[in-house]
């Protein structure tokens, strides 16, 4: 989950079929949905509440939520055109980018503040503590962008620690078990950690606001398509919708939520903290290019990790990435 290119069945009888075609071919051709992919993240997984409250229904957006079980697979769908729009970070937008992909985001559903946590133990009092010590995490994931941010803004740098590459579920259980010094997880294990009593932050994205953004990105040619246009600026306004209803109703939101996924309510309600839901404000702020705390201004310390990394190739243009023009058109409703 969470990668830098790193997370229904109708019947109907013959006759039913045939009366709806017939209905359809009196009613001249039928409006087609925008094919919007989804996966397993908070920000995300609250497309279902606009979705389940009716909130698409109330803008006029015709939406088909798809689910994918792996993330990865999303980016590419998107990428390939087979989907209208995307649920996925910034960070993993940037390579489709630096390959001159036409997607453009033009939402940000949240910023992860303090789900991604580098969990250490009780003799571990501050990064000095940490040289030399054992970090367990998955390697080119948030995970590790997070680890890498804090190091380096604590006069530190990667080779100051020893990665050892697990899965994030493996990472939380090789630290509880004291089989490495620290961990970079993102929640549930994180809450499991504190909850052990075995560890505590030492950070947390909550500490690098802005570098953890959760967007919707579309795909040029459904932008250029003036009905699907519409129905992604009907998208963006029951976004608002979700967020406020999140916000006034988060047990109900949890609900829905948690069930998607599988898990129960209590359980899911641990990811609301660090999920900062963006509302109108945020997200004015997030796409326009002069702002501090826009994507643009993002990007280069983003970029950097991936190049580093050798996750992504060439330069990025980050405005060029960008579509705020839906967003404008959603506030004016």
């Amino acid at each position: 989950m969470r990668f830098f290119q790193h997370h229904r069945i109708l019947r109907s009888s013959i006759a039913t079929v045939l009366a709806l075609c017939a209905a359809l071919s009196a009613a001249g051709p039928a409006h087609a949905e925008v094919k919007v992919g989804l996966s397993d993240w908070p920000g995300w997984v609250a497309w279902y509440v606009a979705d389940q409250k009716g909130f698409f229904k109330r803008h006029g957006a015709n939406v088909k939520l798809v689910w994918f079980g792996n993330y990865t697979d999303s980016v590419a769908a998107l990428s390939a055109g087979q989907l209208d729009a995307n649920a996925q970070t910034w960070s993993d937008t940037m390579t489709p980018l630096a390959k001159k992909v036409d997607v453009k985001a033009v939402l940000v559903n949240d910023n992860s503040a303090g789900n991604d946590a580098l969990m250490v133990g009780p003799k571990i009092k501050s990064f000095a503590d940490l040289k030399g010590r054992t970090v367990a995490l998955e390697q080119f994931s948030i995970s590790h962008f997070v680890l890498a941010t804090a190091l380096a803004r604590n006069g530190m740098s990667m080779n100051d620690v020893k990665v050892v590459n697990l899965s994030a579920g493996d990472a939380a259980a090789a630290f509880v078990a004291g089989r490495v010094d620290a961990a970079v997880v993102w929640n549930p294990w994180v809450n499991k950690i504190q909850a052990s009593g075995k560890g505590h932050a030492l950070f947390t994205s909550r500490d690098m606001p802005g570098l953890v953004p959760d967007l919707l990105v579309a795909h040029g040619k459904s932008l250029r398509d003036k009905i699907k246009r519409q129905d992604l600026v009907g998208m963006i306004q029951a976004w608002f919708d979700t967020q406020a209803f999140i916000h006034d109703h988060p047990d109900e939101a949890v609900q829905i939520m948690s069930k998607v996924v599988g898990i129960k309510p209590a359980e899911y309600k641990v990811f609301l903290p660090g999920t900062r839901f963006f509302d109108r404000a945020d997200n004015q702020a997030a796409l326009d290019a002069s702002k501090p705390q826009s994507l643009v201004a993002a990007g280069p310390e983003i970029h950097k990790f991936l190049s580093t990394n050798k996750l992504v190739a060439g330069p990025v243009d980050y405005a060029a990435g960008i579509d705020a023009s839906l967003l404008a058109d959603a506030l004016k409703k």
